[in-house]
């Protein structure tokens, strides 16, 4: 049975403003403490966290801590999933890209929620009978219109449209949901620090 599969890239920013909402704000002084929280590490697995993730890469203490549950949490995780699928079954791979998707669920936080969870679902299904539906970009109009045919005619044929390659484990091509065409990406992986989550032998 063919299979879809696929995360977003900044999924965990939608968890950090939760977070934040709830009167916890991630700062410089708390990062690895949150980290430590977030992932029920212990101080020491959490600072070398904290230096895969320099806070100096990223433009607020909150999108580090987004990164880093995006990546342990979802992303590397998916990239397992998407490997052990690739070996048994056509699979088709997707990171949703849109980094000005409009949030669904809470107000404007702080910093930017990006392509955070949930965001790819206004995209994907009808919004004639949701009490507030979100306005898109002529751009991401496009992408809705290129998500919806693709998820369609993989119901209906099992493959996707042109366009989308197969997923092996060696290249790991995946389809990049970004506005306004679907791109093609390669370094899901990298993007992601996955050879850091990878479990130890």
């Amino acid at each position: 049975m063919p299979v879809v599969i696929g995360t977003n890239h900044d999924e965990y920013r939608l968890f950090v403003a939760v977070i934040q909402f709830l009167g916890a704000r991630v700062t410089a002084a708390n990062y690895q403490s949150m980290i430590a929280s977030t992932l029920s590490v212990p101080a020491a697995t959490a600072a070398k966290i904290a230096a895969q993730y320099p806070l100096g890469r990223y433009p607020s203490p909150a999108v580090a801590l987004g990164a880093v549950g995006t990546d342990a949490i979802f992303a590397c995780h998916a990239l397992t999933a998407e490997e052990s699928l690739a070996r048994y079954v056509p699979t088709y791979a997707y990171e949703f890209n849109d980094e000005n998707a409009p949030e669904l669920f809470l107000p404007p936080v702080g910093f930017p929620y990006g392509a955070a969870h949930a965001s790819e679902l206004p995209y994907l299904f009808s919004q004639t009978t949701v009490p507030r539906p979100v306005s898109f970009s002529a751009a991401q109009l496009r992408l809705a219109a290129a998500m919806k045919q693709d998820w369609t005619t993989m119901a209906k044929t099992g493959v996707p449209t042109a366009g989308w390659p197969r997923f092996t484990g060696t290249s790991q091509q995946m389809l990049s949901l970004v506005p306004p065409t679907p791109q093609v990406e390669t370094d899901f992986s990298a993007q992601h620090h996955c050879a850091f989550w990878a479990p130890e032998p």
